[in-house]
């Protein structure tokens, strides 16, 4: 009797430690299906993350166009001409005073063949001779190739203080306008012309870049005639990335025609 009652004892101690797994096991249970799951903020998506082909060329009226240079390596042209609402292209000719962009030549040439209005551009090296600058570029920018007019593509000081940088700027653009009998575009960064070049382009049109959803405005409040609003934008005839922008408000193209 005795071995009996052990026995029981041990099943029914056995027994409790069995309800009590259970117990707390529910009481888990039921703490997590009640726990509050803080809901995530909704993601904005662009057009471009939707579908990287797809983007405001294809959804607005606005006259759109291109940069390049030897950066995307061989271009289909006839599928930017035929494919594309690409209107125009800026291609880079120059930069400092004895860079030529390898791919200028084979550039300017089939994007003619192609129906785009092109310009050329220079990239601008504050430090060095502006001569020598101006001349490289007018080596290779021939009026009788370009029906956009010329652009300075200002993206350094060099090291310069803004001050000296300003100063060579001013310099660089009188130059280029003697030599090509018009003023050029300029193109700068929306936050390089906030910080370093307010007050000193005034009688310049402006190509202003700034990668975003929403339409830079400058903290003077500048108008600017065309926007680059993505430095990752895909296109028919591009392997890689390129450089996408528009004209902006009432401007058009016809204000930044060569003149001859």
């Amino acid at each position: 009797m005795k071995k009996i009652a052990i026995f029981l004892a041990l099943c029914i101690g056995l027994l409790a430690i069995q309800d009590a797994t259970a117990a707390k096991r529910k009481r888990k249970t039921r703490a997590r299906t009640h726990r509050v799951v803080k809901a995530k903020k909704p993601v904005k998506l662009s057009l471009h993350d939707i579908d990287p082909f797809r983007t405001c060329e294809d959804t607005c009226s606005h006259v759109h166009g291109i940069d390049v240079s030897h950066y995307q390596n061989d271009v289909f042209w006839q599928s930017i001409g035929d494919e594309t609402n690409m209107a125009y292209v800026y291609l880079k000719a120059t930069e400092g005073t004895d860079n030529v962009d390898s791919r200028f030549v084979h550039n300017i040439n089939l994007a003619h063949q192609h129906g785009l209005k092109v310009g050329s551009y220079h990239f601008f090296r504050p430090k060095l001779d502006l001569r020598q600058q101006v001349e490289n570029f007018r080596e290779w920018c021939c009026p009788s190739e370009q029906d956009l007019i010329p652009m300075l593509d200002v993206e350094t000081t060099g090291g310069l203080s803004t001050k000296a940088f300003c100063d060579s700027l001013t310099k660089m653009l009188n130059i280029m306008e003697d030599v090509f009998h018009q003023k050029p575009l300029v193109y700068t960064y929306r936050n390089f012309y906030n910080q370093h070049m307010m007050g000193q382009v005034d009688d310049y049109q402006l190509m202003i870049a700034t990668y975003a959803d929403e339409q830079p405005v400058l903290n003077d409040g500048r108008d600017y005639i065309i926007w680059q609003y993505t430095c990752k934008g895909r296109l028919s005839g591009v392997k890689g990335e390129v450089d996408k922008s528009r004209i902006m408000g009432d401007h058009t193209l016809s204000e930044l025609r060569y003149q001859r």
